[in-house]
């Protein structure tokens, strides 16, 4: 069950042991399929797609990254699942976990990333999405679309954002040009409030 937020609504992840202790960003999208000589013959051509976690102190300064170069924060809260470099199988094709209880208290903010490595306009890639689900429930807290929305390449997906009692979380949703989260840093501190 989604709570299907837009862009700008903010939701309060309950702290304690009623809320998440483990959240998920998933990124997922098809393999393009080329068409072959008179439509036969044809095969998947390479799209990726990068799922990234940037993480910020509260003044907004980037604290540590995830991404497919670097798929451990250096404490261990956040995780990358591996790069998916053609979108090849069901579901997420990427994921980051982050246990929450683990990020270390100078963190304020996670702003979760998608790019586009190689490229490709989303309007390009049949079935992208990424979403952000409570692992412990498997509750999908916010999802967007990524495919025909637009000629980018990259999107701020979500922030969230460190409380006194636990976290809440913020959908974002700005659509953005970009290879890697380093391209995004602009449009991140625009978006995210420190």
């Amino acid at each position: 069950m989604s709570c299907s937020l837009s862009a700008g609504e903010t939701i309060l992840l309950p702290g304690g042991r009623s809320g998440p202790g483990r959240v998920v960003m998933g990124l997922g999208w098809d393999a393009r399929r080329e068409r072959g000589y008179l439509g036969l013959f044809g095969g998947a051509s390479e799209i990726d797609l990068d799922a990234s976690c940037v993480l910020l102190d509260a003044a907004g300064s980037i604290v540590d990254v995830v991404w497919f170069r670097q798929l451990r924060s250096k404490d261990g809260s956040v995780v990358h699942s591996g790069d998916n470099r053609t979108g090849e199988g069901d579901g997420d094709d990427e994921r980051i976990v982050v246990e929450l209880e683990a990020v270390p208290g100078h963190v304020g903010a996670l702003v979760f990333l998608v790019t586009s490595f190689s490229g490709d306009d989303f309007c390009q890639i049949d079935n992208a999405f990424c979403r952000l689900v409570d692992a412990g429930s498997g509750r999908e807290l916010a999802r967007f679309e990524l495919s025909c929305g637009g000629r980018h390449n990259a999107q701020v997906m979500a922030e969230l954002r460190r409380l006194e009692d636990g976290w809440c979380m913020r959908a974002i949703g700005a659509n953005a040009r970009g290879e890697t989260f380093r391209d995004l840093l602009p449009v991140i501190h625009r978006c995210v409030a420190v």
